[in-house]
Parts: C-alpha cells; sequence; structure tokens
C-alpha cells in the first residue's frame, strides 16, 4: 500500500496551534513515527508536507500536488485541535465514503487510549480533502490547549492507533526520537497579554471593529463607561458568550483567542473564532465554518485584493485586524 503522510503544518507561514503544547512539534513527532512505523510493516510512502511555501494556500496546494502526483492509495493528513481550553477528544474528517470507511477504524484505535470520541465529520470543505484524487482522510488527534487531552497524550501510543486503524497492525519497531528543536520565542501571536486594564480592553475592541450602541469607536479613557459597557456586550453576542456587558475572563479568552490571529483552514477554530469571522464577512452567525462561511470569507478577501481560497491566513487577519 502507498500511503500519502501530511504532517500537519510545520511550512511557515503554515504553522500550527499552541497551547499547553505545540502542534506542530507533535504533529512532527506522530507523523514521522507514523512513517517509520508503516515503513517497517512494508508499506511505500510519499512524505507530503512540503519544504517551503509562501503562504498557507500554497502550502495546502503542494501537499495535494505530491499526493496526486505520486498517485498514493491513501492520503492521511496529522493534525492537532486547541480551541478554548475545556474542549477535547479526537475526531477525523473525511469528505467520501470511502474516506470514511478509513476514518473510523483510526479513530476507534485513538478512541481506545482514552479520548473522548467526537466521531468522523464531514471534511468536504477541507482543502486537502477536496483536493486530493485518492480517498483521504484528517487526523484531530486531540486537544494541545486541554489538559485532560495533554494528560493523555503519549506520541508512541497515538502513531501505533493511526498505523493500527489504516493496516489493522501494530509495528513494534522502534523508533528514534524526534530530534529536539530550539524553543521559538513567545511572539504576539502564540502570548497572552496578562493586561486586563479598562485601557487594554478598548484598545482590542476598537482593534476588533466592535463599536459601541450608536456605532462610534471607542474613546480609549481606561474607563468603563456605558459605551465600553455596550460595546463589550454586543462582542459578547456576536462571540456566543453570556451577554452581560460585564468583562468575565471567557471575554477576554475571546478577545485574546482572536488577536492571536491563528489560521483557519475550516477546522483549525471554532466557536469563538468562526463567529467572529462570520460576523465581519457578512455571513450568518453560527460558528460552524461551512460553504456559506466559505463563500463570504472569499468574497472579503476578493474584495480586499487577497487570494480567494477561504482560509484566513496572516494576510486576510490583516486586513480584518488592524
Amino acid at each position: 500500500m502507498k500511503f500519502g503522510i501530511d504532517i500537519g503544518h510545520n511550512c511557515p507561514p503554515d504553522s500550527g496551534a499552541n497551547g499547553i503544547k505545540s502542534e506542530d512539534k507533535l504533529t512532527m513527532e506522530v507523523g514521522n513515527k507514523v512513517i517509520d512505523k508503516l515503513k517497517s510493516l512494508g508499506h511505500q510512502i510519499v512524505p507530503c508536507r512540503p519544504s517551503s511555501a509562501s503562504r498557507v494556500g500554497q502550502s495546502l496546494a503542494r501537499r495535494c500536488e505530491t499526493a496526486n502526483r505520486n498517485r498514493v492509495d491513501i492520503y492521511v493528513s496529522i493534525h492537532f485541535n486547541a480551541f478554548n481550553g475545556k474542549a477535547n477528544g479526537a475526531e477525523v474528517f473525511a469528505a467520501s465514503n470511502s474516506g470514511r470507511k478509513i476514518a473510523k477504524p483510526v479513530l476507534d484505535e485513538i478512541i481506545k487510549l482514552g479520548f473522548f470520541n467526537r466521531g468522523v465529520k464531514d471534511g468536504s470543505h477541507l482543502y486537502v480533502l477536496r483536493n486530493t484524487n485518492m480517498p483521504a482522510i484528517l487526523i484531530e488527534c486531540c486537544f494541545i490547549d486541554s489538559a485532560k487531552d495533554m494528560q493523555l497524550y503519549d506520541g508512541e501510543a497515538m502513531a501505533n492507533a493511526i498505523v493500527k486503524g489504516l493496516t489493522g497492525k501494530v509495528s513494534d519497531v522502534p523508533v528514534k526520537p524526534t530530534p529536539a528543536t530550539p524553543a521559538t520565542p513567545a511572539t504576539p501571536a502564540t502570548r497572552v497579554n496578562p493586561d486586563r486594564s479598562i485601557l487594554r480592553l478598548q484598545k482590542a475592541l476598537n482593534q476588533l471593529k466592535i463599536t459601541d450602541r450608536n456605532n462610534r469607536p471607542l474613546a480609549e479613557d481606561n474607563a468603563m463607561g456605558p459605551a465600553t459597557a455596550s460595546a463589550v456586550e454586543k462582542f459578547q453576542k456576536i462571540v456566543g458568550i453570556l451577554s452581560t456587558g460585564v468583562v468575565s475572563a471567557a471575554t477576554w479568552d475571546a478577545i485574546n483567542l482572536l488577536l492571536a490571529k491563528r489560521v483557519v483552514q475550516g477546522t483549525h477554530a471554532s466557536g469563538v473564532v468562526i463567529r467572529y469571522l462570520q460576523h465581519r464577512v457578512g455571513s450568518g452567525v453560527d460558528g460552524i465554518y461551512g460553504p456559506q462561511t466559505e463563500a463570504a470569507i472569499k468574497r472579503f478577501q476578493q474584495a480586499n485584493g487577497l487570494t480567494p481560497d477561504g482560509i484566513v491566513g496572516p494576510a486576510t487577519w490583516q486586513k480584518l485586524i488592524d
């Protein structure tokens, strides 16, 4: 069997999410182990992660081109999820019946490790599943910002589960540890700002284009007056948290999540991020990245001189958030 193994992200500017652990590091760990274990079972492997790309869309396209050019039998994209620190579990996406038949046994094996079963889900909105010519799946192994999942996580066990789900067998090959890489310094996109002052709140809401009840930008005066309270209430309604006008921990979590400007490819953000994007691009606000949301994002990108690929990367975030 010829497998196309796509180690998710790890191709700047196509970078993964950050939480308790780094998605880029975990996908590299699990992906390399899966490759070695499949090889030890006699399978042919085509690595699909590109060595470089100038933009996220190009990174995704190159992965699909590699799989299609080499006519792999099955394409497997390995990822980890991140959301709000509370969501947990594993899910596998597929866009065809043949893909779903591959996805179920893989998910079943991961669930045996103790992770919550989030199900086999429709991945027809995902670029790599839409643009590969063979049965394809995208695995969200677990949540890197969930303490529960990170306590359960073991790279060796995860790789064995994926391999057994794909082949029905487990390889006992000893796998060399993934070489350590120098720690990446925290950046504004990965670091949570501890400042919870009213002034920072006003600056953040202005940055997010959230206006007061009179549709005016907030005065950045470090005073929690009626205008600021009304903007907070509006923001809470948009992102789907309790709308009180009082700045709760959930409000700050939502603000920080949005200001992190993580790449959105359909599954790597949900809830708060998707609701905010839907509000900004004029789509119905339901927190689900579906065809209407994708079309609205593409229209926004085209109107702003960007490549209309439906992927919210750095260039799109720059247009959305000052």
